[in-house]
């Protein structure tokens, strides 16, 4: 199977997740953000899962999906989270970390059906499922990746800071201060904003994390290989949770891609090989860094 040329054709299109996850199918799945698989037609290949963000669709990784396909030789699965890229997302009510966990366990395991080796990665919160992930699923061999990856908070909306924040959205409270306006906007990529229900199981997913890092140390370090990278413009997560990460792992197969505030990269940015433009104007600028970031991923991956 080739690479996407263009979104409307859905040539890589993961018309198999639909099955295994109802809630979703070709009908209910708006166009661009439908999740996405790229194979090999040869076996034995190392596979990656790539797990895109709160509020947003597996086409913000297609950029890194396809460097990977194409340029590393990987196969490349990236699920859609439960209650994303909906044409009717009616307030993502229902949404459930659980629910999440399952898809990206879904798309490890039918990556590991066919690779001999199965990395993780993602974008902010598909970041944090992936540090997650890549910690207690032992189908997970490879790698890990983390895109900005949300294991903290930044400081924000309501002057709160990055921990009362968590604390906040884990409670009742976060119904109370929900908005409930539309999530469709102009982005055909993503919605218009992120929904506390969503918000609220990220809170729940870093309480996991942060459990789960506070058990590691020099002595005992995360077990897997890790390539982070995270911009200094990012306002929406920590960039001192990364470091904290970096200071339990195995110092040789950790490696940080620190990007430097006077390029001015956005939280999402970091991702996008092109701009999202929508009606002639940019609505998520690219990444001036990207090759530079997968260059240094490619080293990384070459250890």
């Amino acid at each position: 199977m080739s690479p996407q040329g263009t979104d409307r054709t859905r040539e890589n299109e993961w018309l198999s997740y639909y099955g295994r996850f109802s809630y979703f199918s070709p009908e209910k799945v708006r166009e661009g953000c439908y999740p996405r698989i790229m194979e090999h037609p040869e076996g034995n290949r190392k596979a990656v899962v790539l797990v895109h963000g709160l509020s947003d669709s597996p086409y913000f990784m297609t950029g890194i999906g396809e460097y990977f396909f194409g340029q590393l030789g990987y196969n490349v699965y990236m699920p859609l989270l439960q209650c994303h890229g909906l044409k009717e997302p009616d307030g993502m009510e229902g949404v459930d970390l659980e629910e999440w966990k399952a898809n990206v366990s879904f798309a490890v395991n039918s990556a590991a059906s066919k690779s001999t080796e199965v990395s993780v990665g993602g974008l902010s919160t598909g970041g944090t499922l992936s540090y997650l992930m890549g910690a207690v699923n032992p189908k997970v061999g490879g790698s890990v990746y983390l895109f900005s990856a949300a294991l903290n908070l930044a400081g924000g909306p309501f002057g709160l800071t990055g921990e009362l924040k968590e604390i906040l959205l884990r409670t009742f409270l976060a119904d109370l201060l929900d908005n409930n306006q539309p999530l469709i906007g102009e982005n055909p990529y993503r919605y218009n904003h992120i929904d506390l229900d969503g918000a609220a199981q990220l809170a729940r997913l870093i309480r996991e994390t942060d459990a789960l890092t506070s058990i590691f140390s020099r002595k005992f370090p995360f077990p897997k290989k890790l390539f982070a990278v995270h911009s200094e413009s990012d306002t929406t997560a920590d960039i001192s949770a990364v470091e904290k990460l970096r200071n339990v792992s195995d110092q040789e197969q950790f490696s940080f891609f620190r990007i430097p505030k006077r390029f001015g990269v956005a939280h999402a940015s970091v991702v996008l090989k092109d701009p999202i433009f929508s009606c002639g104007k940019v609505l998520e600028n690219s990444n001036p860094e990207f090759l530079n970031m997968m260059q240094a991923l490619t080293r990384f991956e070459k250890r």
